[in-house]
């Protein structure tokens, strides 16, 4: 019994990965989709406050801070 336990312990996690990877590219099916007119509008108004900022750091002419 033992003689078969190992070699399925060590196809468990080659196994289990090559079904996530299967799962997750065909739960990905739907990408290519275009997004709804509310996701642009708030991309858009994401785009113009990163803008606003950037443009805020560069009147200071201070670096970054973490």
């Amino acid at each position: 019994m033992p003689q078969l336990l190992y070699p399925l312990l060590l196809l468990a996690c080659p196994l289990g990965m090559g079904l996530m990877t299967w799962l997750m590219l065909r739960g990905g099916a739907h990408r290519g989709r275009a997004g709804s007119p509310v996701t642009r509008a708030e991309l858009d108004e994401l785009r113009r406050e990163l803008a606003d900022l950037r443009a805020a750091r560069e009147d200071t002419g201070q670096p970054l801070r973490n």
